[in-house]
């Protein structure tokens, strides 16, 4: 069994130790907001938080995780900051199809939890690898910088 701290709770899994975080949330744990799109972190669809950083868990086996901290869009919106890129993303009508955006709220977050007042080239950096075949970028950048006014006041 290997044991997990994940949105703040303790949970176990039967997993084999190389299993992709991914398959683990999904499949074993039934947590299916992180989506699998690649499954080469490449595309950002799978981003979750390991210890606050944005991570992409198809590729990353459960094993390497066991002592993190793993958060995911399930509990994204528990946040100050989650709850702020949440808000902006409904304000500003981001999603479309929607199966990258648990991907895009994690990397937006991770980004505002570390810097609030981003830069144009800060959002580019901290999404790039997030792909939306809807190509609703200018939305989401509208969104961050919507979301880090509303931490800044």
């Amino acid at each position: 069994m290997i044991t997990l701290d994940i949105n703040g709770q303790q949970v176990q899994t039967d997993a084999e130790p190389d299993t992709p975080l991914l398959w683990v949330l999904r499949d074993h744990l039934g947590m299916t907001g992180s989506k699998f799109g690649c499954g080469k972190a490449l595309c950002g669809a799978c981003t979750v938080h390991i210890d606050g950083n944005a991570t992409r868990s198809c590729v990353l086996p459960v094993a390497a995780v066991a002592s993190s901290k793993i958060s995911t869009i399930e509990a994204v919106g528990q946040s100050k900051v989650g709850k702020a890129v949440q808000d902006a993303w409904i304000a500003e009508d981001v999603p479309q199809c929607g199966y990258c955006q648990s991907g895009q709220i994690m990397s937006a977050t991770a980004l505002l939890t570390t810097n609030n007042k981003p830069t144009d080239a800060d959002i580019d950096a901290a999404m790039s690898g997030n792909v939306c075949r809807c190509a609703t970028y200018v939305r989401i950048r509208a969104a961050i910088k919507r979301a880090a006014g509303t931490l800044t006041t």
